[in-house]
C-alpha cells in the first residue's frame, strides 16, 4: 500500500521550479512510476504529509499565517532585450515631421 492518498481534483497549481539530488530525483520519478502519478503531484503530497507531522511546525505556522511565498510577477520582456529588438528592427512607420517653423540647423 503506498503512502500517498488519491489524487484530490479543483486545487489551485502554482509553477515551482527546484533542484533535487540526483538520487533523490531518480528516487521521485521511481515512486511517481510505482503510484501511476505526476512528480508534481508526489512532492505536493509529500510536502502536506510529512510538514503536518511537524508538531512544532504546525504551531509556529498557525502563529505565522502569513504567506512567506515570494510574491509572482507577471514576465515581462526585459527592457535591454527591448532596446536591442528596437535596433535590429525599426518601426514600420517613418517618424513624425518636424514641426512647421523649425530650423533644419537648431
Amino acid at each position: 500500500m503506498s503512502v500517498i492518498k488519491p489524487r484530490t481534483r479543483g486545487k489551485h497549481l502554482v509553477e515551482h521550479r527546484s533542484r533535487l539530488d540526483r538520487e533523490n530525483h531518480e528516487t521521485l520519478y521511481a515512486y511517481a512510476a510505482f503510484v501511476d502519478e505526476e512528480p508534481d503531484y508526489i512532492v505536493n503530497q509529500l510536502v502536506e504529509t510529512v510538514l503536518a507531522k511537524d508538531k512544532e511546525f504546525v504551531a509556529w505556522r498557525a502563529a505565522h499565517p502569513q504567506s512567506y511565498a515570494p510574491r509572482r510577477f507577471v514576465k515581462t520582456q526585459h527592457p535591454s532585450r527591448l532596446v536591442s529588438a528596437r535596433a535590429h528592427n525599426p518601426p514600420s512607420s517613418p517618424p513624425p515631421d518636424r514641426p512647421s517653423g523649425a530650423a533644419a540647423g537648431a
